[in-house]
Parts: C-alpha cells; sequence; structure tokens
C-alpha cells in the first residue's frame, strides 16, 4: 500500500516548478481546451503529477485515488508518479482550482458541482438543480453525452481547467426533520438549515420553508435545542454527525445529487502523450466504479442505523417536482447561460431509463 503524502514547505515549493514536459517529450499544448485529437504524440517521458484532495485519508474517493496512483505507476514501470495530497494539504477547494488554473497544481479530485465556482463554468450549475436526477446512472449518462462533451470542451478553454473523467457515485442530499414530510405542503413554515447556496436557498423558499444557515460543526445541538426543525444532508452525514439522535423522520428526498471529477491543468492534459493519456482515463473510470461502489456500502450501513432509530417516510416526489415546475428559470442567463437547464432537462428525460 502506497503511503499518503504528507506536504512540507519544501513539497510545497516543488509544486509551483512542475510542468508537463515531461509528460509530452514537447513544449506542451496550443492551449485552449478544445479537441485534443492532436495532442499526445511525443514521447512519454517519466514524471510525477500532484493530486489535490480536500477530502479525508478514510474517504472512498481518497482511497481509490490512492488505488489510480498505484495502479498507473504499476502500468508505466514507475514512469509516471501519482501523489495523492489529502485534507487539504495543498489549499481549500478555491486553494485547488486557482492551484489547477496556473499549473502549480496539476490535478484536483471532487464533484462535479464545484467546477460552476469558476468563471467561464458556469453551465454547471444547472447540474444541482433539485429533483433533477432519478439516480446516479442517469446523471452520468448525461455527462457521458455529445452535448456535455462540447460543454466540458468550452469549460477547459474558458478556465484552463479540464474535466478529464466525471465518474463515481457521491452520496445523495436528503431531510431530515421533527415532523415528517411527505408532500411540499408539509414544509411550510419549517426552519431547515439548508446549504448557504442559491439553489437550495430557493427551493426552501419555494416550498414555504424558512431557510437558516448553520455551520456543520453546530447542526447538532441547533436540533437539539430547536434553532431549526429540520436539515437536509445525506444518510452517511446524518450517521456520522448523530443526527438520529435529535431528529425522528428521515425523507430519502436524494433530491440533489453529485459525481466525482478528476480536473487536470488543461495544458498538462492536451499535452499529455496518449499512452499516459489512455492509461489515466482508464484507471480514473474504475475509480469511479470503486468510489461508487463503497459510497453504497456505506449508504446501505448508514440506512440501517437509521431504520434502527428514525421513521423513514415514503416521500411523494412528484408532488415536489410538480411544485417546483418553473421555479429555477429565474437564475437562466443569471447563475448559468440561458438555455443550459432546459438541455440538462431534456437530456436527463432522454436518459431516464439509465436509472
Amino acid at each position: 500500500m502506497r503511503k499518503l503524502k504528507v506536504l512540507t514547505v519544501a513539497s510545497a515549493g516543488a509544486l509551483a516548478l512542475t510542468g508537463c514536459s515531461f509528460l509530452t517529450g514537447s513544449s506542451g499544448s496550443d492551449g485552449g481546451g478544445g479537441s485534443t485529437e492532436a495532442a499526445g504524440e511525443g514521447q512519454c517521458e517519466p514524471g510525477s503529477i500532484s493530486v489535490a484532495m480536500i477530502r479525508t485519508a478514510n474517504d472512498p474517493g481518497t482511497i481509490s485515488a490512492e488505488n489510480v496512483a498505484e495502479r498507473v505507476a504499476e502500468r508505466t514501470d514507475g514512469a509516471l508518479d501519482m501523489q495523492i495530497f489529502p485534507d487539504s494539504q495543498l489549499g481549500d477547494m478555491n486553494d485547488a482550482y486557482a492551484g489547477v488554473a496556473s499549473g502549480e497544481i496539476d490535478v484536483y479530485y471532487e464533484t462535479i458541482s464545484t467546477y460552476s465556482t469558476l468563471a467561464g463554468a458556469e453551465a454547471f450549475t444547472a447540474l444541482t438543480v433539485p429533483f433533477l436526477w432519478d439516480s446516479y446512472e442517469q446523471f452520468k449518462a448525461v455527462l457521458d453525452s455529445e452535448d456535455f462533451a462540447q460543454l466540458f470542451d468550452e469549460a477547459a478553454e474558458a478556465t484552463g481547467v479540464r474535466v478529464v473523467e466525471a465518474s463515481g457515485d457521491n452520496e445523495p442530499r436528503a431531510l431530515t426533520a421533527n415532523k415528517p414530510v411527505v408532500t411540499p405542503e408539509d414544509m411550510r413554515g419549517l426552519r431547515i438549515r439548508i446549504a448557504d447556496a442559491p439553489i437550495p436557498q430557493a427551493f426552501a423558499v419555494a416550498v414555504g420553508a424558512q431557510p437558516q444557515v448553520i455551520a456543520l460543526s453546530d447542526l447538532y445541538f441547533s436540533l437539539r435545542q430547536g434553532v431549526v426543525d429540520a436539515q437536509e444532508t445525506g444518510s452517511i452525514a446524518v450517521v456520522n454527525n448523530s443526527i438520529y439522535e435529535v431528529q425522528d423522520y428521515y425523507m430519502p428526498t436524494d433530491y440533489i445529487r453529485d459525481v466525482r471529477a478528476w480536473y487536470f491543468n488543461d495544458d498538462l492534459w492536451t499535452g499529455m502523450c496518449n499512452e499516459y493519456r489512455t492509461i489515466l482515463q482508464e484507471e480514473m473510470e474504475r475509480a469511479g466504479e470503486e468510489v461508487t461502489e463503497a459510497t453504497r456500502a456505506e449508504i446501505d450501513k448508514a440506512m440501517d442505523v437509521i431504520g434502527e432509530n428514525m421513521t423513514i417516510v415514503d416521500v411523494d416526489i412528484d408532488a415536489f417536482r410538480e411544485a417546483l415546475e418553473g421555479e429555477f428559470d429565474q437564475f437562466d442567463g443569471d447563475m448559468w447561460p440561458e438555455g443550459t437547464l432546459d438541455m440538462v432537462t431534456e437530456l436527463a428525460a432522454e436518459h431516464a431509463d439509465a436509472s
């Protein structure tokens, strides 16, 4: 088993010196994030790739990233060394994205929803609209579609950060409360701790709830003391934060989903030799399968605990979708390019059978 990297001052300085020529045998790409068909024709040279992560060492994604590093090293006879830095060793999300865009960090491994924080990737905000996805499989099928290949290229060109692989299920967000919630009407007047983001906030307001922003570290006591009546994390978070001790009802709404994604410096990726790109793509795709399996195993364990301590409510998902129809059109042309949500909604319907 490879050891996770511990960042020192010396190694942090070394990251700023990394370039992509060791992988290409050439001066790199022509920049931009368009088609990469003409790239990768140089000789593969040995080198290392730094991978920034904000998640802990025992997160399924971190474990899978280490597996990728081991397999890549094996398949390249040690020529390609992926160095995994979990626990925000290379900084928080904003630091990681800035580092990848500038080339000081080679790769960031997180979720697809975070891409929209970059100017030029706003289209990906539309992926977080509540009740858009029936399953991870449907979500991934849309991300794998030709329409999204174009969006990925456009975002890479605009940001300097390219999504090379988007796969791996992430814990969907659910709802817990001190009363059962079956329909949108049951949320009226409900004081709910919700993510500090426009889309979840708009969802809460649209169904008549009273959204409040509370730090996750304060959530348990806020629920216990009655500061809020409900909250909307997933099953694993409910168990890890002992929410089942202070809430009676669990609603498996799965109302917002996410997918893990590998973000590469675009010049690095487009200039990389074909052999290395193929190996990396294959192993990152395999990592997505590993993350999905591990995440679902964790969800199953969490649901066992929830089932023993809470009442699981059968939610009328169709009623929520009907109540929210057209609600997020207000963000069209503002939070994402005009027409993006319509396109995503149509693609979701086309790939409904993937569920």
